[in-house]
């Protein structure tokens, strides 16, 4: 109990000594972790919104007027043998335009058809949104001489939310590269920083270091209050860091999310929840508070 006593009293005098850039160390720490508390979050959602989207895309295959039903249920089990086709819905010409009707603002525009102009369908969903390029391309196939020559003859035309689907694809891409870069150099700044926090410690203690190298202690024994120091660093940082996250849930997430704002209230029901959240990045504040002290003495220690 001497000795942990003896490198807590160490590390605390320290911390006390370099107050400056102690407290630059705790600030970095409690914006990366206020930012990845932010950040993460955003992501899941944005995710979770576009994994939603895009299990309601779909490609439609238009059939021809006057398909019976015995040609509807051979071209639908020709589709179902597709492969990554997750269902094959039928959707007659009065559910389309009730559709239609359901989607438009101007309900007028429909009352005012004398008749339904819109044709039966085959709704296709494919297990990846991803392949329903693919599956449109196999469904329609191609002649000889480049004519679209689809699998069954009561097939008409394609028509979908591909080009949706790519742009879905292309942010979400976008997001992870930006949100993984924005996580490295947050973490790098972090461990340079507390790092640096470190380094003039060791500074202002090398003769001290280098008596205890001379009497014999051993690496361990210096190195433990200096990565108790990095362990204080990312544990006030973290805590300081989660009392803003928590307020700001209490005070803008849980208000917009009760008064149904979609993207709050997506957040809101995330997949991780806020107390997992917070248990992570509270660890990870310390974790990475502890590496950056590591790091840094690890080459002082070689004197």
């Amino acid at each position: 109990m001497g000795r942990v006593a003896f490198f807590f009293s160490e590390a605390f005098r320290a911390l006390r000594r370099n107050g400056a850039p102690t407290l630059a160390a705790v600030i970095t720490t409690v914006v990366t972790v206020v930012l990845l508390g932010v950040l993460i979050p955003v992501f899941q959602t944005a995710q979770a919104k576009s994994d939603e989207v895009s299990n309601q895309l779909s490609v439609n295959f238009a059939l021809f007027d006057g398909t019976t039903n015995a040609e509807i249920a051979q071209a639908k089990g020709q589709l179902e043998e597709i492969p990554g086709v997750a269902s094959v819905t039928y959707i007659s010409k009065s559910e389309a335009l009730k559709s239609l009707r359901g989607e438009l603002e101007d309900k007028s525009i429909v009352e005012e058809l004398h008749s339904n102009p819109l044709p039966a369908s085959l709704e296709v969903k494919a297990d990846n949104a991803q392949d329903l390029s693919t599956i449109e391309t196999e469904v329609m196939g191609k002649t000889a001489g480049g004519k679209e020559n689809p699998i069954n003859p009561a097939i008409s035309n394609p028509f979908s939310g591909q080009q949706s689907t790519e742009e879905i694809a292309e942010v979400t891409s976008a997001l992870k590269v930006v949100l993984t870069v924005i996580m490295a150099l947050l973490i790098a700044a972090s461990l340079m920083l507390i790092g640096n926090t470190i380094r003039l410690s060791i500074f202002t203690r090398r003769r001290e270091v280098e008596v205890m190298r001379l009497v014999g202690a051993t690496r361990w024994f210096i190195r433990w209050p200096f990565l108790i120091e990095g362990v204080v660093v990312g544990f006030m940082g973290g805590l300081v860091a989660i009392l803003i996250l928590w307020i700001g849930k209490i005070t803008i997430v849980d208000p917009l999310s009760d008064h149904g704002d979609s993207f709050a209230l997506a957040q809101h029901n995330s997949t991780m929840a806020f107390p997992v959240l917070i248990a992570i990045l509270f660890g990870a504040a310390i974790l990475v508070s502890t590496i950056g002290s590591g790091i840094t003495l690890r080459r002082f220690l070689k004197v």
